[in-house]
């Protein structure tokens, strides 16, 4: 039984970190050319749909995951940009990026993949707006950023892409390890009919009992694509794997303590919510789809 967990933990770690270095430095090599003080301009404009668009964008190039993307909010809203958009933002930035949805595609399949980034860029357009609409800007706390460092437009480098690819992948590689370790563990010593029995089928309360579940914990994507992909291969329903998988990226206890400190109580316990319903509503969608 060991040495099947041994070898599948060989395979999911080495593929997914190949994948991951081969993206991350084409990601990075191009980062170069993508004009950053152009895009927050066109998130402070009077279009909402095309700011809108824009801070999509934006949460799709910038690899944050939830508590990294707190500074980036504080900035924003330190510059007025409209509170809708810096929701989007903050919704949107933990849950889409290029490389963890090639990640994806690779393992869950690209029509999975599609439908995750459509759906929840919607939702986060939709979360955003929606607050905004509600009032929810009156519960933001008079925070200042210190030490924070601009997203700017550098010229094509290659050392600097390498360098950062490297740096990325120091901090995400001991999570790409511990989900390939837990995926191979479920692989090797979890029975096919515990996990069918329990969380496959047709229990569609299993999507906001997942939810629910994913939200505490502080899980970044590059851990839960690995383990996703194992549980669904023993018979897990889609549904509940991406209701997990949205929460668990989209909150976390950790970013939940920071947005407290630039919050007030009434917009974290929103936020929450929000995410929750995203997680719930994405799969759902996914389990009757």
């Amino acid at each position: 039984m060991w040495m099947d967990v041994l070898k599948s933990f060989i395979g999911i770690a080495g593929e997914l970190i190949i994948l991951f270095v081969l993206i991350s430095f084409l990601i990075n090599l191009v980062q170069g050319f993508i004009p950053y003080d152009k895009l927050q301009k066109y998130m402070s404009g009077g279009n909402g749909l095309l700011a809108a668009l824009v801070a999509l964008v934006l949460a799709f190039i910038t690899p944050f995951c939830s508590c990294s993307t707190i500074p980036v909010v504080v900035n924003m809203l330190n510059k007025k940009m409209r509170f809708g958009i810096v929701m989007i933002f903050l919704f949107s930035s933990p849950v889409l990026d290029p490389t963890i949805l090639t990640l994806m595609t690779a393992t869950l399949g690209t029509k999975v993949t599609v439908i995750y980034t459509v759906v929840t860029s919607l939702l986060s357009v939709i979360i955003g707006f929606t607050l905004e609409k509600l009032g929810f800007e009156t519960a933001v706390k008079n925070v200042m950023m210190t030490g924070f460092q601009e997203l700017t437009v550098s010229k094509f480098n290659f050392k600097a892409a390498l360098k950062d690819t490297v740096t990325l992948m120091r901090t995400v590689l001991p999570y790409l390890i511990i989900g390939a370790g837990i995926g191979s563990i479920i692989h090797g010593a979890v029975p096919t009919s515990f996990i069918t029995e329990y969380f496959g089928g047709d229990h569609w309360w299993l999507v906001p009992v997942a939810a629910i579940i994913g939200i505490p914990l502080y899980i970044r994507l590059s851990t839960m694509i690995p383990i996703s992909q194992i549980m669904i291969a023993k018979g897990m329903a889609l549904g509940p794997v991406m209701a997990l998988i949205i929460s668990s990226s989209g909150a976390s206890l950790p970013e939940l303590t920071l947005l407290n400190s630039i919050f007030h109580k009434r917009l974290v316990v929103a936020f929450v919510i929000s995410v929750f319903s995203m997680a719930t509503f994405s799969g759902l969608l996914f389990y009757f789809v």
